[in-house]
């Protein structure tokens, strides 16, 4: 079986929320999943100690530098995740198209990916508009008290 995830992340990597605002976040989340049939499994708020990778799963099937414009083996970045985990002290890294050390938020990934230090995930979210809105982001923002970015992942 296989599992959708909604995972909101602020739009820079370093910041974190207080406590407080993450988990009146956290509740707006799952309030906008309720419904008569649990139509979530899972909703929390994740505090990382690092910068770390906010993947798409699956749903990455292209990525391109940014650098050169030529295409990069979705192996390789998933091969380079395996070798040194997911969290990051520096994103920059040689990439195998071109030999340039290019920072990982910066190649284009066909299904958005981000780095951060802090994340909600609501897990196998299912209602009839399955991603937020722009209203409801903007209410997660405002919540948090900073902006956020949306991130849809499938593994």
């Amino acid at each position: 079986m296989s599992d959708d995830y909604i995972r909101l992340i602020p739009s820079d990597k370093q910041w974190q929320p207080k406590p407080e605002a993450a988990e009146a976040a956290t509740s707006y989340v799952a309030q906008l999943f309720s419904g008569p049939q649990d139509d979530v499994e899972e909703v929390e708020a994740e505090f990382y100690d690092q910068v770390t990778l906010i993947d798409a799963g699956e749903n990455t099937t292209k990525i391109s530098c940014l650098n050169c414009g030529g295409d990069i083996a979705v192996d390789w970045f998933f091969d380079l995740i395996e070798e040194k985990g997911e969290a990051f002290g520096n994103l920059d890294f040689e990439v195998p198209c071109c030999g340039a050390v290019v920072a990982l938020d910066s190649l284009r990934y066909d299904w958005p990916v981000g780095f951060a230090r802090f994340e909600i995930c609501a897990m196998n979210p299912t209602r009839a508009k399955y991603e937020l809105d722009s209203a409801e982001l903007a209410e997660v923002a405002r919540l948090l008290q900073h902006p956020v970015t949306q991130i849809l992942a499938h593994y």
